[in-house]
């Protein structure tokens, strides 16, 4: 378990996403919400589908979803884009439905550049647990570790609110580590690029870059990522990429502090509810 200086306690993650917007999934998830196969609300802290300052379309679309994301054996391989209608959009039509006292959630944010971080920590006052800064997404520009510091920083200056610093295995985390040791208080880790998983395969979304590989196939990655992390720092780890019951064990026995449901919700939306059940019984 992960404790964060507000004092709120972080054991399971529902990533960023994989409820929507607002933390109550979405709509064809509802049907298991209402029967109580999907249970946001007493067992998950939620991190939010990232916002940008600007509205993005990315690559997702609706009536399309195999344009940008589709299962693999034992994963999936998304190339979404971060699409979303901005942050000013959220704030006037997504933060009033959201009721904070019965929902733990985590604002998730990607900017583009100093002035456009500034203003969305500026904006977000609400009440979140933390704040996710994502400097990862595979199918978006990726900061340099430079930047990263400095976003960082910032971030930890700007707001009151716990940092999470989300970030790519493909990162070059011994120039990052050490200059934000004690300003973010704990670390989430995104999906791993396609040309490390498949270096010699082509991509089904090669012209989005490749996408991101997330779930079982992505563990040899996320969770050699996770061993890296805890040799180099004492700043929490968010372990990723479960798929079966037992990985919550494996990435606690690995030095995860808290569990991270992401793709699965995807192609499995009940079995985070139901794991959690399970290993709040032992």
């Amino acid at each position: 378990m992960i404790t964060l200086s507000n004092g709120h306690r972080i054991e399971y993650v529902a990533g960023s996403g994989t409820l929507g917007f607002n933390g109550k999934g979405y709509p064809w998830e509802w049907p298991l919400r209402w029967v109580g196969l999907l249970d946001p609300s007493l067992l998950f802290t939620i991190v939010l589908k990232t916002l940008t300052y600007h509205p993005r379309q990315g690559n997702f679309k609706f009536t399309k979803p195999w344009k940008s994301i589709r299962f693999l054996n034992n994963g999936v391989v998304n190339a979404m884009g971060l699409p979303n209608k901005g942050i000013r959009w959220w704030m006037q039509n997504i933060a009033p439905t959201i009721d904070f006292s019965k929902l733990s959630i985590i604002g998730s944010i990607f900017a583009e550049n100093v002035a456009e971080l500034r203003e969305m920590l500026w904006m977000l006052q609400h009440k979140f647990v933390a704040l996710e800064i994502n400097v990862s997404c595979p199918s978006a520009k990726q900061l340099d570790a430079k930047t990263i510091i400095r976003y960082c920083e910032i971030a930890a200056a700007e707001t009151n609110k716990p940092i999470i610093l989300k970030l790519s295995v493909s990162h070059d985390i011994k120039t990052i580590i050490p200059d934000i040791e004690g300003i973010v208080e704990a670390i989430s880790i995104n999906s791993v690029p396609w040309k490390i998983v498949f270096p010699y395969h082509k991509s089904p979304f090669q012209h989005f870059g490749g996408g991101g590989i997330s779930g079982k196939i992505a563990q040899p990655y996320t969770w050699n990522f996770v061993r890296r992390l805890t040799q180099l720092t004492l700043i929490p780890i968010i372990g990723p990429s479960v798929w079966e019951y037992e990985d919550i064990e494996r990435l606690r026995q690995i030095g995860a502090g808290a569990i991270s449901f992401g793709s699965i919700f995807l192609r499995y939306p009940w079995r985070p509810t139901s794991f959690v059940r399970q290993d709040m019984k032992k």
